[in-house]
């Protein structure tokens, strides 16, 4: 995979996904990627720590301490992130990483890949996994036209209202709604679905994607009140088809 060179003499931006699971990185996470990350040395990750131990599995296990880390994360102040834009001068290209998945994507990265573009730097996304997506194509369910939204309101009686509006959009365009949740309050939200969702809504519920003991079912409410099932606390995607 090459890397073609940035204009300026200023760095690029390379978005650089991480598993999803605790799956060994060569896994899910193509070879060609893998090289490219093993290239920079300098990160701006959600959580230093976990990002350490993701690049120590990918190949960099040794020379951790001679790579700079810088945090971004709900706690960055917006100045902070602004002062980001010195790290790619002098042609250094900066490695994102989020805590999971595609950095940027329901990930506070996507501030600094405002930054990138106000700044007329390169920006260059690399293949890794998706949870929404592998969710999506598991599910059965539209995926000609969905809608991700995120976390849903916590208080239990916004997070109904906004389950039968979810609900409500799904029926009038045909349209997947797509959300997650916090893993301790995964088991919380599916009864939440399933006491305020039509009977006929198809639920799928998507969790511990890309583990060997993945939960990944589609039915309809009336069908989900009938298994008992448990979720547990792993991250889980949420998917409805009214």
């Amino acid at each position: 995979m090459t890397m073609e060179s940035n204009p300026k003499n200023k760095g690029r931006l390379l978005l650089i996904p991480s598993p999803i699971g605790d799956n060994p990185p060569e896994e899910v996470i193509p070879e060609a990627v893998l090289e490219v990350l093993r290239r920079i040395k300098v990160f701006v990750v959600e959580e230093t720590r976990t990002a350490r131990r993701y690049l120590s599995r990918a190949g960099l296990k040794g020379h951790i301490d001679e790579l700079e880390f810088h945090e971004l994360n709900e706690h960055t102040r917006p100045e902070e992130v602004e002062g980001y834009i010195r790290l790619f001068d002098n042609g250094t290209d900066i490695g994102l990483v989020s805590e999971a998945g595609l950095p940027a994507v329901a990930d506070p990265g996507a501030q600094l890949v405002e930054l990138a573009h106000k700044n007329g730097i390169r920006v260059i996304p690399f293949v890794g996994p998706s949870s929404l997506m592998l969710a999506l194509m598991a599910s059965g369910l539209n995926g000609q036209s969905f809608a991700f939204w995120g976390y849903l309101p916590v208080k239990n009686e916004e997070r109904k209202s906004r389950l039968k509006t979810l609900e409500k959009q799904s029926c009038m365009t045909g349209q997947t709604q797509i959300f997650i949740e916090t893993p301790y309050r995964n088991d919380s939200m599916l009864k939440d679905i399933l006491s305020c969702c039509n009977e006929n809504t198809k639920i799928c519920v998507a969790a511990g994607l890309t583990e060997p003991d993945a939960l990944i079912r589609t039915l309809r409410v009336q069908e989900w009140k009938k298994t008992g099932v448990t979720i547990g606390k792993r991250p889980c995607v949420f998917l409805l088809l009214a």
